[in-house]
C-alpha cells in the first residue's frame, strides 16, 4: 500500500481516497484494503482524544454521512470490570453538529469543525460533552451495549419514526436522542449503532448515520456494510481500552515523579527562588528532569537542575536517586565540581549504563555575592545582570553523569544584587521543529529584564517561547533572583580553640548585637553562643568559626573542624555536662547541626522585632 504507517510523532496513515457517493469499495480487494488502512489509523494514536478523530475521519465518509461516538460516564477504569454502564456521554461526532442536550442537529452540513475532507464532514471532539444518557437496565440501548453484535440498521421514517429495519434500534435511539432529537433526522435517513467493547468490558456506543439524498443515491446499511462497521468497531473498541490504559499509566507515572520533587523550595535570606516544571506531552512517556535547592551553612544555598536521558520509569527511579545522593553530597558542603565527581560515581555504581544524566549545579553566597558553578553535560544556564542583560554561561560542558572517568571544574562568577540565574533542562529550548541554538538565544533575549520583579515573572517569561502543540519533552525550571545580604549585617570571627574562647565569644556577640540595635536578644544569644563554643573548643584542634548574620532573623553558627555531630542526650539531676543543647533547643527558635567536608556547623535562628 502506499501509505505506511508512521511512528506516533508523525501523520496517522491516509486513507483511500473516499469515493463519493458510493459507499466502500464493492470489490473484495479494494474493501479489505479500506479495512487494513483504516484499521492501522484507527491503532495509530495513544492518546484518547486522537484516537476517537481517527474513528470518525476512517468512517466518514467512507463508510457513513455521520458518526456519533458515545462513551461510558464517568470513563472506566479499564484494568479491571466496570460493572454496569449507568451512563453514556457523547465524546465525539464526525459530519454532524450537536444541537442542545447533545442530538443530532439534522441535516445541516455547514459545520464549522473541519475536517481533511473539507467543512462538509465537519469532526467535532467534546471536551464538554454536555448532559449524560442514563442507561435502563433491560432497555434496548442496555441490551445493544451488553450484547456482542451490532444493532439492526433502521430506517427512519416521518418524524423519527421506523420506517423500517429493527423496532428496537429505533427504541434504542429513542433513548439516546429523546424523540426531538429523532424529529430532526429526515425521514429515509439509515442508522447503524454498534456496540465498542474492551479487553474486559463495553466502554461505549458508535452510532453511524447515512442520510438519504437524491443527489448521491446511497442507499441504507446492507449486511456487508454492517459487517464492515462491525469490524472497524470491533478495532475502535479496542483502540479506546488502549488508549485508557496508556493515559492510566501516564498518570501514575507522572504522579511518580511529581511525588520526587520537592513539594516547595526553601526560601533562604538573601535570595528569592521559583520552580516550574511541565510533564511531556500524553505521547511522550515520563521524563527525568528534576530541580531542587539545599540550604548551606552561611546563608548559601545550592542549586541544582538535571535530566536523566530517555523517557521511561526507570528514568525517574534513577531521577529520584540522582536527586536523593545530590542532596546528600550538597549538605557536606562540597565543591560544586566534587558533587558532580560524586555523582558520577553514584551512577556508575546503580549499574544503569544505558541511563546518562546531565546537571547544572551552583550554590549562590549572598554575604560574598558570588556564584560557582559546575556542569555535567547540560545546557547552559542563562546569568541576568542588574541592568536586564542576559548571557548564556560559557562553562565546559564536561560529560554525562554515569560516563565514569571523567574530570569536572568549576567555574566562579560575580553576582550582584539584582542579578538573575535560571537553570533549566533542553526541553525548554529544543523542540521537533526548533534545533538547540536558536532556543538558546531565543531564552536569551526573552528573559532579559524579566526579572526585576520576581522570580516567577523569569519562569513565565521563559515559558512563553514554548510553540504550541510542539512539545515531547518534560521540563524544569529553576529560577533565582539574587538580592544579598549587606556586609554590615553579617559578623564574622576566628577564635582559637582556649578555655577563655567561650567568654571571648559571648562579648563579641553581646558588641555586635548592640551595634544593631538588638538588645533585647543579648542575654538568650549570650547564653547559646556561649553553649555552642564551649562544646566547639572541646572538640576542635583548629580555629573555631563564630557567625551573625541580621535578616529578619538573627542567625548563629557555630563551626569546628570535627566531623562528630552533637546530639541531645537526657541528663540527670546531678549531671554537670549534656544541657546545653537542651537549653540552646529551649531558647531557639530553630537550630541544628550539619556535617561539612572539613568538619561541622551547629548553628540557631531567633526572630529579631519587626
Amino acid at each position: 500500500m502506499r501509505d505506511q504507517l508512521k511512528s506516533e510523532a508523525g501523520q496517522p496513515p491516509a486513507l483511500p481516497t473516499p469515493r463519493r457517493p458510493s459507499s466502500p469499495p464493492d470489490h473484495v480487494p479494494e474493501r479489505l484494503a479500506y479495512l487494513d488502512s483504516a484499521t492501522r489509523r484507527i491503532n495509530s494514536a495513544l492518546d484518547l482524544a486522537a484516537t476517537l478523530r481517527n474513528v470518525g475521519r476512517v468512517l466518514v465518509p467512507a463508510l457513513a454521512d455521520a458518526a456519533v461516538i458515545h462513551l461510558r460516564d464517568p470513563l472506566p477504569n479499564v484494568e479491571r470490570e466496570p460493572g454496569f454502564p449507568e451512563e453514556l456521554r457523547i465524546h465525539h461526532s464526525q459530519g454532524t453538529r450537536l444541537g442542545r442536550r447533545g442530538r443530532p442537529a439534522g441535516d445541516d452540513r455547514r459545520d464549522r469543525y473541519g475536517d481533511r475532507y473539507g467543512s462538509r464532514y465537519g469532526a467535532r471532539s467534546t471536551a464538554d460533552p454536555g448532559p449524560a444518557t442514563p442507561v435502563t437496565r433491560g432497555g434496548a440501548l442496555a441490551h445493544t451495549l451488553l450484547s456482542r453484535r451490532p444493532a439492526e440498521p433502521v430506517v427512519l421514517g416521518a418524524a423519527g419514526e421506523r420506517g423500517s429495519g429493527s423496532a428496537r434500534t429505533t427504541e434504542l435511539l429513542r433513548e439516546l436522542y429523546g424523540p426531538r432529537g429523532l424529529a430532526r433526522l429526515s425521514p429515509g435517513t439509515s442508522v447503524l449503532a454498534l456496540p465498542l467493547r474492551g479487553r474486559k468490558a463495553v466502554l461505549g456506543l458508535l452510532v453511524l448515520i447515512r442520510r438519504p439524498s437524491a443527489k448521491n443515491g446511497r442507499p441504507g446499511f446492507d449486511a456487508t456494510d454492517t459487517a464492515t462497521a462491525a469490524h472497524l468497531a470491533t478495532q475502535a473498541g479496542l483502540a479506546v481500552d488502549t488508549a485508557l490504559r496508556y493515559a492510566r499509566e501516564w498518570e501514575i507515572a507522572n504522579e511518580l515523579q511529581r511525588s520526587m520533587l520537592p513539594l516547595r523550595l526553601p526560601q533562604p535570606h538573601g535570595v528569592r527562588l521559583a520552580q516550574r516544571y511541565l510533564p511531556g506531552e500524553r505521547g511522550a512517556q515520563v521524563g527525568g528532569d528534576w530541580y531542587d535547592a539545599v540550604p548551606l551553612p552561611g546563608n548559601r544555598v545550592a542549586l541544582i537542575v538535571g535530566d536523566v536521558m530517555g523517557h521511561s520509569l526507570t528514568s525517574a527511579a534513577i531521577m529520584g536517586q540522582l536527586r536523593t545522593s545530590a542532596q546528600t553530597l550538597a549538605a557536606l558542603d562540597l565543591p560544586p565540581h566534587e558533587v558532580l565527581y560524586h555523582l558520577d560515581e553514584q551512577a556508575q555504581r546503580l549499574g544503569r549504563e544505558q541511563h546518562l544524566a546531565t546537571c547544572v549545579y551552583a550554590v549562590y553566597d549572598p554575604i560574598a555575592n558570588r556564584v560557582v558553578l559546575a556542569n555535567a553535560g547540560h545546557v547552559p544556564p542563562v546569568l541576568v545582570q542588574p541592568d536586564g542583560s542576559a548571557e548564556l554561561l560559557d562553562l565546559e560542558a564536561g560529560a554525562p553523569i554515569g560516563v565514569g572517568g571523567v574530570d569536572f571544574s568549576s567555574v566562579e562568577l560575580p553576582a550582584p544584587p539584582g542579578s538573575a540565574l535560571l537553570l533549566f533542562t533542553d526541553g525548554l529550548v529544543e523542540t521537533r521543529n526548533r534545533p538547540l541554538s536558536d532556543g538558546l538565544e531565543l531564552l536569551r533575549a526573552r528573559i532579559a529584564g524579566a526579572h526585576r520583579h520576581a522570580p516567577e515573572n523569569l519562569c513565565q517569561e521563559a515559558l512563553r517561547i514554548l510553540p504550541p502543540g510542539d512539545r515531547g519533552d518534560d521540563i524544569a525550571l529553576l529560577a533565582a533572583c539574587f538580592d544579598g545580604i549587606p556586609a554590615g549585617d553579617v559578623a564574622h570571627w576566628y577564635l582559637q580553640p582556649r578555655n577563655e574562647t567561650p567568654g571571648r565569644a559571648r562579648r563579641l556577640a553581646a558588641h555586635t548585637l548592640r551595634r544593631w540595635g538588638l538588645e533585647e536578644l543579648t542575654e538568650a544569644t549570650e547564653l547559646m553562643v556561649s553553649e555552642l563554643v564551649t562544646n566547639a573548643v572541646q572538640h576542635a584542634t583548629r580555629p573555631v568559626t563564630l557567625s551573625l548574620v541580621r535578616t529578619t532573623r538573627l542567625r548563629c553558627e557555630v563551626g569546628d573542624d570535627s566531623p562528630l555531630l552533637p546530639r541531645p542526650r537526657r541528663t540527670g539531676p546531678e549531671d554537670e555536662r549534656g544541657r546545653g543543647l537542651q537549653i540552646v533547643a529551649r531558647c531557639a527558635e530553630r537550630w541544628g547541626a550539619t556535617r561539612l567536608g572539613t568538619g561541622k556547623v551547629v548553628w540557631f535562628e531567633i526572630p529579631t522585632r519587626a
